[in-house]
């Protein structure tokens, strides 16, 4: 699981890091409301847990924005506002729970695994993506082009499948390194620029119309042919 930590308090924020990553989850984290907010719009997390009092933006108006905009990743509130009135503002602000401080660990990951299970759609999730006559399937782990099978190493594999997953829409390095190699900075290597080559040419070479797009100074994209 992604988790974006929202959370000002420096020896909390790195307590709680170091605890969910042990739990198994990769976890980012903001020290003020309008980095946050800018993480959580372009990435995609399971859970946000945003403290509710913080620098240049408070909780609940990243809340508010992100709900604006359509976001509907679960969050947790961090507070120590804990009266009821304060509580029901954090729920109604679109927050889908609300934790107290002080808080011991437990609760805290209890109450996230129960907002992952609730985010869990009630349909199959979607195993085969297609973009023009280009398609992959997850269960097979095969992808054809026209009905050809384009042999792939693992790694352009998962490039693919995110590309696949956000077509049509730019996806920066950034998004890449953090979904595709598990970088939460930039290594400054051309691994991205080597693999990007490397799959262009396994799925556009041979063909007419290509797929796969370079959108100078912001990233890649993958779309149908115009």
């Amino acid at each position: 699981m992604r988790i974006l930590i929202i959370e000002d308090d420096a020896q909390l924020a790195a307590y709680l890091t170091k605890a969910l990553r042990e739990v198994g989850a990769t976890v980012d984290h903001a020290a003020d409301g309008r980095d946050g907010l800018l993480l959580a719009a372009a990435s995609d997390y399971d859970v946000l847990v945003i403290d509710r009092m913080l620098p240049s933006l408070d909780g609940l108006g990243v809340l508010r924005t992100l709900r604006a905009s359509d976001n509907r990743t679960p969050v947790l509130i961090l507070s120590a506002l804990g009266e009821v009135d304060d509580r029901v503002e954090g729920l109604r602000a679109g927050g889908d729970d609300y934790l107290v401080k002080p808080f011991a660990f437990s609760e805290l990951h209890a109450r996230i695994e129960a907002l992952l299970r609730r985010a869990v759609p009630d349909d199959q999730p979607q195993t085969r993506f297609q973009v023009g006559d280009l398609e992959l399937d997850l269960l097979t782990r095969e992808v054809t082009r026209a009905g050809k099978k384009v042999p792939l190493q693992p790694r352009e594999f998962r490039l693919l499948e995110y590309l696949m997953r956000h077509a049509g829409q730019v996806v920066t390095r950034t998004m890449l390194l953090e979904h595709v190699w598990d970088y939460h900075f930039d290594p400054q290597t051309n691994v991205i620029d080597v693999h990007i080559s490397r799959l262009r040419g396994k799925i556009d070479r041979d063909f007419d119309e290509p797929l796969l797009h370079t959108v100078r100074g912001a990233g890649y994209v993958i779309r149908e042919p115009a």
